[in-house]
C-alpha cells in the first residue's frame, strides 16, 4: 500500500466547493481553515467519499505568541491519502476551537491535553476538563508566555 499526500491545493478547492467561505489559505502541503468552522470542516472531509478522512492521526498545537495553530493529519486508508487541515486561533485571553470529538472520537484526549497544556478551549466538546494536570492548576506550561 502506497499512501499519497493530497495536495493543499487540491483539498482547498475541494472544501471551497462544499463548505463555502472557511478556506483561508493554502500551501503545497496543508490547507488553513477557521477555527469556528473546523466541525463543519471536519465533518465534510469525514463524510465526503472521495477524501473519506476516517482516521484522525493527530492534533496539536504550537504557540506562535502572535496566535496559536491547531494541526489536524488525517488519513483515508480506503483511498489510501493523507491530508493536513491547520486553523490559526488568535487571542491569548479565551482562545476557541470547535470541537472535532462528534466526527472523531480518537480527538476527545488529544483535545484535553491541548486545553490542558496550552489554553486553547474546544467548543462543543463534551468533557472539557483538564488531563494531565490537577483542577485548578494556574496556567497552561506549554505556552511561551508561561512562567
Amino acid at each position: 500500500m502506497t499512501i499519497t499526500a493530497i495536495p493543499g491545493e487540491t483539498l482547498a478547492r475541494r472544501l471551497q466547493e462544499a463548505v463555502p467561505d472557511v478556506v483561508i489559505e493554502w500551501d503545497e502541503s496543508s490547507v488553513w481553515v477557521r477555527p469556528d468552522a473546523m466541525g463543519r470542516v471536519a465533518s465534510f472531509v469525514h463524510d465526503d467519499p472521495d477524501l473519506d478522512f476516517a482516521f484522525l492521526n493527530a492534533v496539536s498545537a504550537i504557540d506562535f505568541v502572535e496566535y496559536f495553530e491547531l494541526v489536524y493529519h488525517l488519513t483515508s486508508l480506503a483511498k489510501e491519502h493523507t491530508g493536513v487541515i491547520r486553523s490559526r486561533v488568535y487571542g491569548r485571553e479565551e482562545p476557541t476551537a470547535a470541537s472535532v470529538v462528534s466526527v472523531w472520537k480518537g480527538a476527545d484526549f488529544q483535545e484535553r491535553e491541548i486545553w490542558d497544556l496550552m489554553g486553547i478551549r474546544f467548543t462543543g466538546h463534551p468533557n472539557m476538563k483538564r488531563i494531565m494536570l490537577w483542577e485548578g492548576f494556574d496556567g497552561h506550561p506549554l505556552r511561551k508566555d508561561f512562567l
